[in-house]
This record gives C-alpha cells, structure tokens and sequence, in this order.
C-alpha cells in the first residue's frame, strides 16, 4: 500500500496523509492536474468521484461528486489557493449542496498537498488537512474523512502502473 503514515494532531487541529509512489514528481502531479485521473482515484472505490468543473489555478473552483452504492451523490468543491507544479497545491475543501452551493453546516478544511523526490526513482506526496476547529476534525473524522483518504489513495499505485506517462508525454 501507498500510505505510509497517517498524524493526527488535535493541537495544531490537522491530520496529514503521507504516500509514496515509484514515480516522478511530475508523474504524481499529474493524478491532481488532470481531471479524468484524478476522478479514478478521488473518491474511496465505493464512492466513485466525477469532477464537473477544474480550473486548477490560483483563483480557481474544482467541482466534483461522488456516487455512492446506493444512488446518492454527495457533492464537494475546492476553492484552490496556492499551485505550484510539480510539488505543491493549497486549496479549501468544502461540501456541496445539491445545487451546487457550498453546504455550510458541514465544515470546511484546508488542504496543503506537497510532492517531493525522494530519490531513486520515487516520490513522497503528503495530503495535510487543517480543520476550523477541534470539534470540526472529530466531525469528519466521524463521517469517515481518515478512511475515505486512505482508501482513495490506496488507489494511486493502480493508475501509475497502467500508465507510467511523465507530464509533458515522456514516459
């Protein structure tokens, strides 16, 4: 598996998903930059993500849902912050009403992915969450956040391996 630590830092309010790949840094990029495979791998695999909307740049909106066994398709958005390819992209991650407008009973997160080289050939990638509150961390914790990351980039390692393409085409 991929993840290779999970910290959970009620203190600082943050928990940090760290993974490595056999990859390049701009290999790992990718799965964010491009919509059509950052929906392979989004979502946990029993709540599939189709992103609607990605302008992935400061300023920008990603729009996405998922779609659960039973029908029902929660919805989610990221105002993004900070990119700076290949190594680092800020955004705030919220949750979705239906119409698409952002569900304020539900808290949002900061999310500080940063993508690194750790040599011979592979890549660390850390996903760092910071939560409003202590009590909005035990919220999402509650609903899954921890397991559904987990499971979702438990998934990268099956992309990489069916195409190793580099950003820019060089495999």
């Amino acid at each position: 598996m991929t993840v290779t630590a999970i910290r959970k830092d009620p203190q600082s309010r943050t928990m940090t998903l760290e993974a490595e790949f056999a990859a390049s840094p701009g290999r790992v990029w990718q799965l964010w930059a491009d919509p059509r495979q950052l929906e392979r791998w989004w979502g946990p695999r029993t709540y599939p993500a189709t992103v609607d909307a990605h302008d992935l740049r400061p300023g920008g909106h990603v729009e996405y849902h998922m779609t659960g066994p039973e029908g029902e398709q929660p919805r989610g958005f990221w105002d993004v912050d900070e990119v700076q390819p290949p190594y680092r992209l800020v955004f705030r991650d919220g949750f979705a009403n239906e119409d698409g407008t952002p569900n304020a009973e539900l808290p949002m997160t900061t999310a500080r992915v940063t993508i690194e080289e750790i040599g011979r050939g592979k890549t660390r990638m850390s996903i760092e969450s910071e939560f409003p509150t202590v009590e909005a961390m035990e919220q999402l914790a509650a609903m899954g956040m921890e397991e559904g990351l987990t499971q979702a980039v438990g998934q990268i390692d099956a992309i990489l391996a069916e195409d190793p393409v580099e950003a820019g085409g060089r495999r």
